[in-house]
Formats: C-alpha cells, structure tokens, sequence
C-alpha cells in the first residue's frame, strides 16, 4: 500500500487536490489571500498606463523568461523559444496602447482573463467530470474550461457596458473566445512543465505558483486580442 506521503506527493505532482483537505485543496486560501493583495496594485497600475505599466509587464515578462529557461535548460532550443513566445504579449500590449480607449480595451482583456482562471478554477473543482487533456494538465476538466469561458463572457460584458462599449454584448462572444484562447496558453505552459517533471514554474506568488503560472493564458490572449481588435474589432466597431 502506498504511504499517504507519496499519496500526497503524486497528488500534488498531478495538479490535483491533496487527500483531506477538502473540494478546493490546500491552495485556496493562499491564492486568495495573494489576489486580494496583488489585484488592486494591478488594477491601479492598468488604469493609469504609460511607462508603469510597461514596466509591470516587463518586469513580469523578464521574470517569467528566468522560470522558462530554469525549467528548460536541459533541452536549449526550448530555452530559446521562451524570449519570442513571451514577446508576443508585449508586442500584443503596445498594439492595444495604440488605439482609441486603449486603457479601456486593456483592462477588459485582463479583468477577462483573470475572470478565466476564477471561473475555471471552481468549476472544476465544483462539477468536476471528464478531463480536459489528461496528459497535458491531469487536473483540468471540460468544466473548468466551460466555466472559465463563462465567467470570462460575463466579465467582459459587465465591464464594456460600464466603460462605454458601442456593442457591449459582442463581449460575450469575444469573452468565451477569450476564454478559449486563455486556456490553450495555460495548456501550453502545462505542457512544458510536464515535459520537464515541474508542478510550478516558481514560487514567487503564494498560492499561485511562479509568473508564468499566472500569466500563462495571458501570454497568448494578448496578441491574438490585440491582432482581432486591429482587424475584426475595428470592422465590428464593437468599442
């Protein structure tokens, strides 16, 4: 029989909740505690831009590069694709820098994609059910993703209704597409870390693991926002 330890350490190791501590695992209350503290500095950083906005995201950005190489310096060419991938996202936040109401359409794209996270996050431990992609991230579920696309669709829609969107409700379309792509960024990173035998890219956020832990579906939502509102978006004149 196996020892509860080892129990516990596959558990973990699985992205799943440890044995006895409940539906929402050990993790709950520090990633709380970590949101609560870290969100409105964020928030208060997204809203007024310019260079400290720049510099939140390239102090993250940098950050998350250190933890890819670290997980990835055994295979070089891995370690290598980790500055354009990452890049990506800047590129993506200077495209949305640019445009009419940007602090507006940024900070949408942000509230939705932490909105993504959340929602996923109790849907999957709420309804549970079959897994999203076992192999990649054990601990994913077709609910959690439904979940995430619901709460991003929501958040989207609240939010370009009270910032003065033209067509709020095309935010609940883009919100679940948003969702989607958040995800795939998630699984993306998953992968990685899968491929390397690592549970957390860090542990520079309580709860949350390291910077790419969080900002994983981020770092492909950006541009892919950014390159939809440059084409379809300004077509759609949605905001």
């Amino acid at each position: 029989m196996p020892s509860r330890s080892s129990t516990n350490a596959n558990a973990a190791m699985a992205g799943l909740p440890m044995p006895g501590k409940g539906k929402f695992g050990p993790d709950l209350l520090p990633r709380a505690l970590s949101a609560v503290i870290l969100a409105p500095l964020v928030l208060f950083i997204l809203w007024t831009g310019g260079w400290a906005l720049y510099a939140l995201v390239g102090l993250a950005l940098l950050i998350g590069l250190y933890e890819w190489v670290t997980i990835s310096r055994s295979v070089p060419w891995i370690a290598a694709l980790g500055l354009p991938y990452l890049s990506l996202s800047l590129v993506g936040l200077w495209q949305l820098q640019q445009m009419e109401q940007a602090r507006e359409l940024v900070l949408c794209l942000f509230l939705m994609v932490w909105a993504v996270d959340i929602g996923a996050y109790f849907a999957g431990r709420m309804i549970g059910g079959p897994k999203l992609a076992p192999k990649l991230s054990p601990s994913k579920t077709w609910a959690g993703l439904l979940g995430g696309m619901a709460a991003s669709a929501v958040v989207g829609y609240l939010w370009a209704s009270v910032a003065g969107a033209l067509y709020p409700e095309a935010a609940l379309l883009i919100g679940a597409v948003v969702g989607v792509v958040a995800q795939i960024g998630d699984l993306g990173e998953s992968m990685l870390k899968r491929r390397f035998g690592v549970k957390d890219s860090g542990h520079i956020i309580p709860g949350h693991g390291g910077i790419l832990d969080r900002i994983d579906g981020l770092l492909l939502a950006l541009p892919v926002f950014a390159l939809f509102q440059a084409t379809l978006g300004r077509s759609l004149g949605w905001w």
